[in-house]
C-alpha cells in the first residue's frame, strides 16, 4: 500500500468531545456568552483539532509551493512564466508580500520548488523537491503522469511530517506559479460539476479577450483529457499542477497529524478540494483564511463547507491570506487561555432572566 493511501487511512474525525468542555470555559469568561463571535469559534475548533485544552501557538510555518505550467504556452496569463522563478528569488530575499505578513505574525516562510522551470542554487528557506521543469501543456494532454502526481502529493506529506517533528503548531499554505489559476479552475469545474465559466476568474488581471480564451483553453483541456471526477488523483494528474499537488499533500499530512491548516486563496483551495475529495474528514482540519476575488473560490468553500474568515478582495496568493487567518486563530486561542473567568476575576455573572 502506498504512503498516500496509508496516510489517508490514518485520518480520523476531530475530537468533538472536547467541544462542550471548551465551550463551557468560553461561556464562563468575563464577557457575555458568544460576544467575541467567531474568535470563540476559532478557539474551539483549534482545540478539537489538536486535542489540547490549553493550547499555545508558537511555531507557525507558511509553505509556499512553486511550479510552472505548460498551459501558459496557450497565452492564458498576463505575465510570462519567468515571473515564477523571479518571485521565488524575491521570497528568498524577503521582499514579497508573504514575507512582510509572515514577519508581522511571527511565522517562518519556506519556499518549496515543486516544478519551477529554473535551476536554483541551495539557499536558506528554499526546499528543492523539483519533479520537472514545469508541467506539460494540459490543453494537448495530461499535465503530468499519475506517478508524478502521487510523488508530488507525497512530498507535501513528507514536509508535514518534518514540521511535526519540529513542533509546529499551525500551518499555512501558499503558492507561486504563473498560469496556475487555469488548472485550479479546471480542477474546480471537474470536482464540483460546475461550468467552466462559473468557476473561472481573471487571475493576474487579463483582458476580456484573454479571459474568454482562457475559458476556452480550460474547456479544451477537460475535453482532451477527460478527467474522472470520481478519481481526484486522475483530475489532479490531468489538469493540475505540481505545486497544487504538493499543497494537497501538505493538507493530507497535517490532517493525519492533527495539525490545523490555514488555506490561502483559490489555488490552495483547489488543492484542499482535491484533498477533501480523497477523504471527507480532512475538511474538519481546515480553516479558510479569506474569500478570494477569483470566482471559483466561493464554489470550493461551499463544497468543502468552510466559512472564510475575511473578505478583503485579496487575489495575490503566496500565503498572504493564510498569514492573516493565522493571526485571527491565534487571537481566539489567546482569548481561551489568557482571559479570566468570572470566578478568577471576582466579577458577578449575569442573572438568569
Amino acid at each position: 500500500m502506498s504512503t498516500l493511501q496509508n496516510v489517508l487511512d490514518s485520518i480520523k474525525p476531530v475530537n468533538r468531545e472536547l467541544k462542550h468542555k471548551i465551550q463551557k470555559r468560553l461561556d464562563n469568561l468575563t464577557k457575555p456568552p458568544g460576544s467575541l463571535g467567531r474568535l470563540e469559534e476559532l478557539a474551539g475548533r483549534y482545540t478539537t483539532i489538536t486535542e489540547k485544552e490549553c493550547p499555545r501557538i508558537r511555531k507557525k510555518i507558511i509553505y509556499t509551493f512553486a511550479g510552472d505550467h505548460g498551459v501558459v504556452q496557450e497565452g492564458v496569463s498576463a505575465y510570462p512564466k519567468e515571473v515564477t522563478y523571479q518571485m521565488v528569488y524575491n521570497f528568498l530575499r524577503g521582499g514579497a508580500g508573504i514575507n512582510v505578513l509572515a514577519n508581522h505574525i511571527g511565522a517562518e516562510v519556506r519556499v518549496v520548488d515543486m516544478g519551477v522551470d529554473h535551476i536554483f542554487e541551495d539557499a536558506k528557506g528554499l526546499i528543492k523537491r523539483k519533479i520537472g521543469m514545469g508541467t506539460r501543456n494540459m490543453a494537448v494532454g495530461p499535465a503530468m503522469t499519475r506517478e508524478e502526481c502521487i510523488k508530488a502529493v507525497e512530498i507535501g506529506i513528507e514536509l508535514t511530517k518534518g514540521a511535526v517533528e519540529e513542533g509546529v503548531d499551525i500551518l499555512g499554505t501558499g503558492d507561486m506559479g504563473i498560469g496556475n489559476t487555469t488548472p485550479s479552475s479546471a480542477i474546480t469545474a471537474v470536482l464540483t460539476g460546475r461550468p467552466v465559466a462559473y468557476v473561472t476568474g481573471r487571475g493576474t488581471g487579463i483582458t476580456d479577450e484573454t479571459y474568454r480564451h482562457k475559458m476556452r483553453v480550460i474547456d479544451l483541456s477537460i475535453t482532451v483529457n477527460r478527467p474522472d471526477p470520481s478519481d481526484p488523483l486522475d483530475v489532479l494528474t490531468k489538469v493540475g499542477g505540481y505545486e497544487i499537488a504538493g499543497i494537497a499533500g501538505l493538507i493530507i499530512g497535517a490532517s493525519a497529524h492533527r495539525i490545523p491548516v490555514v488555506i490561502d486563496g483559490f489555488i490552495s483551495s483547489a488543492a484542499a478540494l482535491t484533498a477533501v475529495s480523497l477523504k471527507r474528514e480532512i475538511a474538519q482540519y481546515l480553516f479558510a483564511s479569506h474569500l478570494s476575488v477569483e470566482k471559483g473560490h466561493q464554489v470550493i468553500l461551499e463544497r468543502i463547507g468552510l466559512n472564510p474568515l475575511l473578505d478583503l478582495n485579496l487575489r495575490l496568493g503566496e500565503g498572504t491570506g493564510a498569514c492573516l487567518g493565522i493571526s485571527l486563530i491565534e487571537a481566539g486561542v489567546k482569548i481561551l487561555t489568557e482571559m479570566a473567568t468570572f470566578g478568577d476575576a471576582g466579577v458577578s455573572e449575569a442573572a438568569d432572566l
